[in-house]
C-alpha cells in the first residue's frame, strides 16, 4: 500500500493499493495519466464535497479506487474515483433510474472526472462470502428481477450493438483456436445469438452482477454495486452467476433458478447466455489465447445440449 499527499504538502494522506499503482503504470497512456492524477483528484473532493477519510481500507476494482468517507453530516459513504469511459459513464445514469431498489444509492456525480459519492455498504460482507451457493444464486436472481424490470434509459449503450460486433468479428477471430471442436461450439454460440438478435430487448442490465459485485447492506440485506450497464435482454444477465463460483453440476440448476425468479423465455435465455459465453471468448482469443477458459466451454457445452 503505497500512501500519497497531494503536490508534496501535508495533507490528508490517501492510500494506493500496490496492485492499483502496478496496473496503472503497466497500462496504457490513460491509464497512467488517472494514477498520476489520483491523489490530486480524492484530495479535490474530499474538499469539494466537504468529505472525511473514515477509517478503513480503501477498495478498488480495475481502473477504480474506492475511499470510506463520511460526509458532513456524518453519513457514512465512499467516494469512487475512476476514469471516465464508455463503460463507467453509464453507471451514474443506470444508479439514478435504480434510485437505491437493489443497488447501491448513488448520492453525488461529477460527470467531468466520473468521481461518485455513494452510499456505504459493508464491503467486509460480500455475496460470495456466503457459504451455501445455491442460497447466493438466489439472491442473484432476486437482485436481477428487480433491476433488469425498468427499461434503459434513453442513450444506454444498446446489446443490439454488441451483437451485431459479436457476429461481424466472429468467423475471423476464432481461426485462432487451435481445437476444431472449440471452433465449432463457438459457431453454435454465434447461431445462436442470430436467432434472436432482431429482438435485443430494452431492459437496464447490470451486466456484471457476479458474487464479489453484491454487497450486505443496511437498509436491504443485499445491494449491487459497480454496474456496467447497458440496453437489452436479461437473458443476457446470467453467465456470471454461472461461471463464478463455478461447479460443472450446478450450471443446469442455476440456469433454472435463475430464468425461473426472472420470468424468462428459457430458450431465449439459453441463446443469449451462449451469446454473453461468445463475447467472453472472443475477448479472450483477440487477447492472444488459443484454447477456451474450461468454465466457459463448459457452460456452453451443458447449455447446448439442453
Amino acid at each position: 500500500m503505497d500512501r500519497f499527499t497531494h503536490g508534496g504538502r501535508v495533507g490528508r494522506v490517501i492510500d494506493i493499493p500496490d496492485e492499483l499503482i502496478a496496473r496503472g503504470r503497466d497500462g496504457d497512456e490513460a491509464d497512467r495519466a488517472f494514477l498520476a492524477a489520483l491523489p490530486g483528484r480524492a484530495e479535490e473532493f474530499l474538499s469539494r464535497w466537504g468529505l472525511r477519510l473514515g477509517a478503513g481500507p480503501p477498495m478498488y476494482g480495475m481502473c477504480a479506487l474506492v475511499l470510506p468517507v463520511t460526509a458532513a453530516d456524518g453519513t457514512p459513504a465512499v467516494l469512487k474515483l475512476q476514469p471516465p469511459d464508455e463503460e463507467t459513464e453509464g453507471e451514474p445514469v443506470a444508479l439514478r433510474v435504480w434510485d437505491g431498489a437493489g443497488a447501491v444509492r448513488l448520492l453525488r456525480h461529477d460527470a467531468g472526472t466520473g468521481t461518485m459519492l455513494l452510499e456505504r455498504l459493508d464491503s467486509a460482507r460480500p455475496l460470495s462470502a456466503v457459504a451455501d451457493s445455491r442460497e447466493a444464486v438466489r439472491v442473484i436472481a432476486g437482485l436481477l428481477s428487480r433491476l433488469t424490470s425498468v427499461p434503459a434509459p434513453p442513450g444506454m449503450r444498446r446489446l443490439a450493438d454488441s451483437a451485431a460486433r459479436m457476429l461481424e468479428r466472429t468467423p475471423r477471430v476464432v481461426r485462432a483456436l487451435r481445437d476444431r471442436a472449440e471452433r465449432r461450439l463457438l459457431a453454435d454460440c454465434a447461431a445462436a445469438v442470430r436467432e434472436v438478435a432482431a429482438e435485443p430487448g430494452d431492459r437496464l442490465l447490470h451486466w456484471d452482477l457476479h458474487y464479489d459485485n453484491v454487497l450486505a447492506a443496511g437498509r436491504e440485506p443485499w445491494l449491487a454495486i459497480d454496474p456496467k450497464p447497458l440496453a437489452g435482454d436479461p437473458g443476457f444477465e446470467l453467465l456470471p452467476a454461472l461461471v463464478n463460483r463455478f461447479d460443472a453440476a450446478e450450471v443446469r440448476w442455476r440456469f433454472d433458478a435463475l430464468t425461473d425468479v426472472l420470468g424468462l423465455d428459457r430458450s431465449r435465455a439459453r441463446a443469449w447466455t451462449l451469446g454473453r459465453v461468445l463475447q467472453n471468448c472472443l475477448w479472450d482469443i483477440e487477447e492472444g489465447e488459443d484454447t477456451l477458459a474450461p468454465e466457459q466451454l463448459e457452460v456452453a457445452l451443458r447449455l447446448r445440449s439442453r
